[in-house]
């Protein structure tokens, strides 16, 4: 259905007067009477009936006015959801208890009259391909793994290096310690189901892995960070990484948790030199939607404040540069 003859309809109905009509939407009064004329034709009724007073809505068209007007708002929703500046931004942070989202929800703090929408995408071929589509303005992700260059149109800039922490349970070797060099973790064993090989994160800890003689088991299947908490809790031999900023109300140095309650973890900060995991915002270099600008601004601030890039840190050699 044609919408300019739908609201065309829609404005000689409430104005009663064809030629207010006609001046409302800015065309000529002969418009508006084709316009109404090909829409009864493709609905086969009479819509309006002249009398004296003006243009009459039938009963039929009285019927059909508050469907005109509900196709009218649809149409305006839907430009609206895919209109740079009217719909929300839509980011990808890759999970829930990463560091981008918390980076997200600082945000929304921030920027309040900033509508969002926040995605979940797995691997960075998917999070490229729906920034290039369209689908997402944005996706944090660390760039770029060994062979796989970003496409020209993409732009990135590198927005945390989140340092990486050691968690055990209350039982192990290195509960105690208030902090652990990387040569100190060698020989012990660090389990982390959630690595998948061929994603970013995958050549990261392959990296870490050749660089410093660590020993990281990605067996066995992933069933989330609970279970993963759950199993190093009760397992004196078994340790992992988590991300400074993934898990924040775990407090450092050998203190109990206070999330999940009753584990007893420990998280213990990782020296000389420690590994930062570097998170880059990604978006397409045309992204026209203004709030991104505002992503942009928030992210390099919050940068600057905490001191990125500060000596006797890790990343591989693939990482681009600050």
């Amino acid at each position: 259905m044609d919408l300019d003859t739908v609201r065309t309809f829609v404005a000689a109905a409430d104005a009663r007067q064809f030629q207010e009509a006609a001046a409302e939407l800015a065309v000529t009064q002969q418009a508006v009477s084709k316009r109404i004329a090909a829409l009864e034709r493709d609905l086969g009724v009479r819509l309006f009936t002249r009398t004296p007073r003006g243009a009459e809505l039938t009963i039929d068209g009285q019927a059909f006015l508050p469907h005109a007007r509900e196709l009218l708002r649809v149409a305006e929703r839907a430009v609206a959801s895919v209109r740079p500046g009217r719909r929300p931004l839509r980011v990808d942070v890759i999970a829930s208890r990463v560091a981008p989202s918390g980076l997200m929800r600082g945000f929304h703090r921030a920027h309040p009259e900033v509508d969002l929408d926040v995605v979940m995408l797995f691997d960075v071929e998917t999070a490229i391909a729906a920034i290039r589509s369209g689908a997402i303005d944005a996706s944090f992700r660390a760039v770029a793994a060994p062979g796989r260059p970003l496409p020209e149109d993409i732009e990135s800039v590198r927005v945390l290096d989140e340092p990486l922490q050691l968690l055990t349970g209350p039982a192990h070797a290195l509960a105690g310690a208030r902090s652990v060099t990387v040569a100190q973790l060698a020989g012990h064993r660090i389990w982390m189901p959630g690595i998948v090989p061929g994603t970013e994160w995958g050549a990261y800890y392959d990296d870490l892995v050749a660089a410093f003689g660590l020993t990281i088991e990605a067996t066995g299947p992933n069933f989330g960070s609970d279970a993963l908490l759950d199993t190093v809790a009760d397992t004196p031999a078994l340790a992992t990484f988590m991300g400074e900023q993934t898990l924040p109300q775990l407090p450092l140095g050998g203190a109990p948790t206070v999330w999940p309650a009753g584990h007893g973890l420990r998280r213990i900060p990782v020296t000389d030199p420690t590994p930062v995991y570097p998170h880059s915002l990604l978006w397409h270099r045309d992204n026209p939607h203004p709030a991104l600008a505002t992503l942009r601004a928030h992210l390099a601030a919050a940068a600057a404040a905490g001191g990125r890039g500060a000596a006797g840190t890790w990343v591989p050699d693939w990482v681009m540069p600050r």
